[in-house]
């Protein structure tokens, strides 16, 4: 299994167990957690993650994720989740990772669907 597979997995098992030590074991102490590639400021450090991620889901998400491409330092997944009656998401995400496997850096690029114009 790949390393970006691998991480992948350890993220999905994260973010439903929403257990402190399955989000230390895929981000780095010093880890970045940008929800877009142009916030002012990413959410650092590993305390400050797993407390973002205690937070409850406004429901049981569906989602599809894939490794695209990666080599030793990166990986990139695309992806999609949806939360039933709330929202839809499309992403891409880029995960630096360190020397143990675990990402340093994490930057999601997520999308939200375009609203058709009403033509009626």
């Amino acid at each position: 299994m790949s390393r970006a597979q691998e991480w992948l997995d350890g993220y999905l098992r994260a973010w439903k167990s929403k257990d402190e030590s399955d989000v230390r074991a895929i981000f780095t102490d010093d880890a970045e957690y940008w929800f877009r590639p142009n916030d002012a400021e990413p959410v650092r450090g590993i305390d400050a993650i797993v407390e973002m991620w205690a937070g409850d889901e406004p429901v049981e998400p569906e989602y599809a994720f894939e490794v695209l491409i990666e080599d030793e330092r990166l990986g990139i997944i695309k992806g999609h989740v949806d939360y039933p009656g709330h929202q839809h998401y499309t992403n891409l995400w880029e995960v630096y990772f360190a020397a143990d496997g675990r990402a340093q850096r994490f930057v999601e690029w997520f999308m939200t669907p375009r609203k058709r114009a009403d033509n009626g």
